[in-house]
C-alpha cells in the first residue's frame, strides 16, 4: 500500500534499488536534459509500470532495454513494457524540458527551483518527481549515481561523494555517488557559483564569494557540533558533509541527504542562526540515515532536530535543555490543543507543534529514564536502525530496552493525546 498521508505518491508493486541520474543544466534559460535508469525489484509480475514525474517531456522509456508504451500526466509516467515485469527489472526514462517545482496542496511549490543564478533543490515531502522520475514512497530508499553537466563557471553539488569532474569545452560533469540508501525526497543537486572553504575533514562549506566571511564564522563551531553529537548519537552515518550557503534569501533551510542548504539571510557574522546549523545537521542522524517508515511519524525527524538545538545551546554555553523545555512547554500551552503528536494529519506535518512537541516528548522522556539510559537509547537506535527505515513503535521499544519503567503511558499521553501533558 501507499502511504496514508500521500495515498497518491509511490507504488508498492515495486521497489527501487539504484538510481542512475545523469543530467545536463543550463542555468540561464533553466532547461534540463535527463537520462535516468531505475535498477529495480517487481515485487509481483506485472504489466504496468508507475513512476511519479512531474512537468518535465519523456520523449522515451525502455523497461529492459525494449522500448516500452507511455502515457504521461498528472504526476504520473505510466508504462507498459512489452513484456511483463517480474522480479528484477530495468526502467530508463529521457526527459527535457524548463526546470521547475511541482506544485503541492500543502507546502506550495516543491522540488528543483530556479535562484537568480544557478538553482536548488527542496524536495521534502514530494518534490523529487520535479526533475527525475521516481518512485516517491518514503520508505523505498536506493543508492544514487548522479551525473550533472554545467557551465564550467558553476559548481554543481549533490548528494554523496565526489568520484569524477570531466571538463569538456565550455562544460563540467560532475559525478557524485551516494552509496548509502536513500528516500526520494532527501536527493539533491545544488549549482550556483560557489567558493569552497574546507571546515573539517570531510566537512567543506560552499558560499558565494561576498559571503564567505561571514559563513567561516558562522558555521566555524560546526566541527565541534559533529564531535559533540557523535558522544550524543553515535557516530556521523556518512561519509561527508556538505554545508551550501545560497546568494538567495531561503524561508528556511533545506535538508539533505549528507547536505544542508541555507540562504544568505541566515548568515549574518554573528552566529545568529547557529540553531538551525545544529537542528539541519542533526538530520543526517534523523531522517536521514534513520529514515521514516511512514510520514506520520514525521516527530521523529523533526523533534530530534529541534532537541539537538536545545542539547547543542546547552553544551555551548546556552541555556539548558531544562530552560528551553519549559519555554517551549509554556509557548505551546498558549496554542490549540487539536494535535496528536503521532498522527499530526498532512496538513500539520509541518506544523511548530510537531517540532516542540517532539523535542518535549524526549526531554520528558530523558527527565524520566535519566540521561545515561536516555542516552544509551539514542545511540542503541541509530546504531539500530542506521540506514533503515523505522516508526514510532521501534523507537519506544529500542526504548524499553534500557529501562524497567513502565513507557506505554507515557507515550499516549505524549504522542496520541492532544492534551499537553505537565512537564
Amino acid at each position: 500500500m501507499t502511504d496514508p498521508y500521500l495515498p497518491d505518491h509511490g507504488d508498492d508493486g515495486y521497489r527501487v534499488g539504484h538510481y542512475d541520474l545523469e543530467l545536463d543544466y543550463r542555468p540561464h534559460t533553466g532547461r534540463l536534459a535527463g537520462r535516468a535508469v531505475l535498477s529495480a525489484v517487481a515485487e509481483a509480475r506485472s504489466d504496468r509500470l508507475v513512476l511519479d514525474f512531474g512537468p518535465l517531456a519523456v520523449s522515451r522509456v525502455l523497461v529492459d532495454g525494449r522500448p516500452a508504451r507511455f502515457t504521461h500526466g498528472g504526476g504520473k509516467l505510466r508504462v507498459r513494457p512489452q513484456r511483463p515485469v517480474a522480479g528484477p527489472f530495468t526502467a530508463e526514462v529521457r526527459y527535457a524540458g524548463t526546470a521547475r517545482p511541482v506544485r503541492t496542496r500543502h507546502w506550495g511549490e516543491l522540488g528543483w527551483d530556479q535562484l537568480t543564478d544557478g538553482a536548488l533543490v527542496a524536495s521534502q515531502p514530494v518534490g523529487a518527481p520535479s526533475w527525475f522520475p521516481c518512485n516517491d514512497l518514503v520508505r523505498d530508499r536506493a543508492t544514487y549515481r548522479i551525473a550533472v553537466t554545467a557551465p564550467s563557471a558553476y559548481t554543481v553539488l549533490a548528494n554523496g561523494v565526489l568520484v569524477d569532474g570531466r571538463v569538456g569545452g565550455s562544460t563540467t560533469t560532475w559525478v557524485y555517488e551516494q552509496t548509502e540508501p536513500m528516500a526520494t525526497y532527501l536527493a539533491s543537486v545544488q549549482v550556483g557559483v560557489y567558493e569552497r572553504l574546507v571546515l573539517a575533514d570531510g566537512q567543506d562549506l560552499h558560499a558565494p564569494a561576498r559571503l564567505l566571511r561571514a559563513a567561516r564564522y558562522d558555521f566555524a563551531r560546526q566541527p565541534r557540533m559533529v564531535e559533540v553529537f557523535e558522544g550524543l548519537f553515535g557516530p556521523y552515518p556518512f561519509r561527508r558533509y556538505q554545508v551550501v550557503v545560497t546568494d538567495d534569501e531561503l524561508e528556511v533551510p533545506v535538508e539533505a541527504q549528507g547536505m544542508s542548504v541555507f540562504g544568505a539571510n541566515h548568515v549574518d557574522g554573528r552566529r545568529g542562526c547557529e540553531r538551525l546549523v545544529a537542528h539541519e545537521l542533526a538530520h543526517q542522524w534523523f531522517g536521514n540515515s534513520v529514515g521514516l517508515a511512514r510520514w506520520r511519524d514525521i516527530w521523529l525527524n523533526e523533534g530530534f532536530a529541534c532537541y539537538a538545538e536545545w542539547l547543542w545551546a546547552e553544551r555551548s554555553g546556552g541555556p539548558g535543555a531544562a530552560v528551553q523545555a519549559a519555554r517551549a512547554h509554556a509557548r505551546l500551552s498558549r496554542l490549540p490543543r487539536d494535535l496528536r503528536l503521532g498522527d499530526p494529519g498532512v496538513a500539520n506535518m509541518f506544523d511548530d507543534r510537531v517540532y516542540e512537541r517532539g523535542a518535549l516528548v524526549l526531554h520528558a522522556l530523558r527527565d524520566r529514564v535519566g540521561d545515561q539510559d536516555f542516552f544509551a537509547a539514542v545511540r542503541d537506535w541509530t546504531g539500530t536502525f542506521r540506514h533503515r527505515t523505522a516508526t514510532t513503535a521501534d523507537f519506544a521499544a529500542v526504548v524499553q530496552r534500557h529501562t524497567a519503567l513502565p513507557l506505554e503511558a507515557f507515550f499516549r499521553a505524549w504522542l496520541e493525546d492532544s492534551a499537553l501533558p505537565a512537564l
